[in-house]
């Protein structure tokens, strides 16, 4: 740029160095950062808060930290930017949710009005270490403070919700969503479904594969393997070959997981009949499962198997044997000798004739 008579400045350097960020090229990034300083153009505050941001996504806080200080030694001051990248930067990992709620203080103490960005980061951060009171606390302070959830927001409390099994919030959660008519999306509509199937509530599944039909999210094969472990867990296991129609007029073709959760189910009853008869299905149609998949319906099958079934239970173990190269090959007897001269007498079970 500069042999063509175009001087370089920070907006200039600021764009390179968001296109590399963004494609997940740091060195790049912290290059052109460098480069950039070594000419005399001083960094702005958009160039460091590029860098935390890359900075972030890489779960690197302490990169972050330092970056903020250096900043502070130019004499710029960290924004709201700054410190959302931060706060995702440490909710993004498991037991630094201290970390992330601290920067959000920090934050606060220095004057800087949190956004919905920060906000929905730190209800993240929260979410991913169990502790949904906590995101919850954050939520109802967000909307105190008048700042707007977003569908990031709402989709970041449904999974703290999700993973705390509290179905009677995520439906309190999800009713506020459509009350205040914010679309979700994809990711929103799987931890929906997911939340309700894991605790057995179909009907409420069944409402959330219908609300988002509405709005054009067709269900997936993902969708149906969700939707069928909510009625495996529900006790509605006689549902599940209705499921499996369902999908066949929608061309959607059963994956392993399709098939291993229909197993799991008729296994945990002991119909063992119906658990072989799909297991030959999955087989057949060239979707088998990986060895620990395998294992898993051995150990289910080993402690719920009833002596009656033990003709079918012996046909998996069978396959699943051979699947995971556990087959004993059985050694070959010597044959008896009167074998060779033995003959086929066609009436040896009828008695003898008297000869009267």
């Amino acid at each position: 740029m500069e042999k063509k008579g175009i001087s370089s400045n920070a907006i200039i350097y600021n764009t390179l160095m968001d296109a590399y960020s963004k494609s997940n090229q740091i060195e790049e990034a912290e290059s052109l950062f460098a480069e950039m300083k070594e000419k005399g153009i001083k960094p702005i505050s958009s160039s460091y808060n590029i860098l935390m941001d890359a900075y972030s996504r890489r779960m690197q806080p302490e990169v972050i930290e330092d970056l903020m200080l250096e900043m502070q030694s130019l004499g710029l001051n960290p924004n709201v930017k700054s410190y959302t990248c931060l706060i995702s930067a440490y909710g993004r990992q498991k037991k630094m949710s201290e970390m992330a709620a601290n920067a959000f203080l920090r934050m606060k103490k220095v004057g800087i009005k949190p956004t919905s960005h920060s906000y929905t980061a730190l209800i993240h951060s929260y979410s991913i270490s169990g502790w949904h009171e906590k995101a919850y606390i954050a939520f109802e302070n967000m909307k105190r403070e008048e700042i707007n959830p977003t569908i990031e927001t709402y989709t970041a409390l449904l999974d703290a919700f999700r993973r705390a099994g509290d179905t009677v919030k995520i439906k309190k959660i999800w009713k506020s969503m459509i009350s205040e008519k914010i679309e979700g999306t994809r990711v929103t509509f799987n931890i929906l479904l997911d939340g309700f199937s894991k605790q057995g509530h179909y009907i409420e599944a069944r409402d959330v594969i219908s609300e988002f039909g509405k709005i054009g999210f067709q269900p997936t094969v993902m969708t149906y393997n969700i939707l069928m472990n909510a009625y495996a867990r529900g006790g509605k296991h006689s549902n599940l070959p209705q499921l499996l129609k369902e999908m066949a007029a929608l061309n959607l073709k059963p994956d392993s997981i399709t098939y291993s959760t229909m197993i799991y189910a008729y296994v945990r009853v002991r119909d063992f009949k119906r658990a072989f008869y799909y297991h030959k299905q999955m087989v057949k149609s060239g979707q088998v499962p990986d060895a620990k998949s395998y294992q898993k319906l051995r150990s289910i099958l080993d402690v719920k198997a009833a002596a009656k079934n033990r003709k079918d239970k012996s046909a998996i173990l069978g396959i699943i044997n051979s699947k995971l190269g556990m087959v004993k090959h059985k050694k070959k007897r010597k044959k008896d000798e009167f074998w060779k001269t033995k003959k086929h007498h066609p009436g040896n079970n009828s008695l003898p004739h008297s000869g009267h």
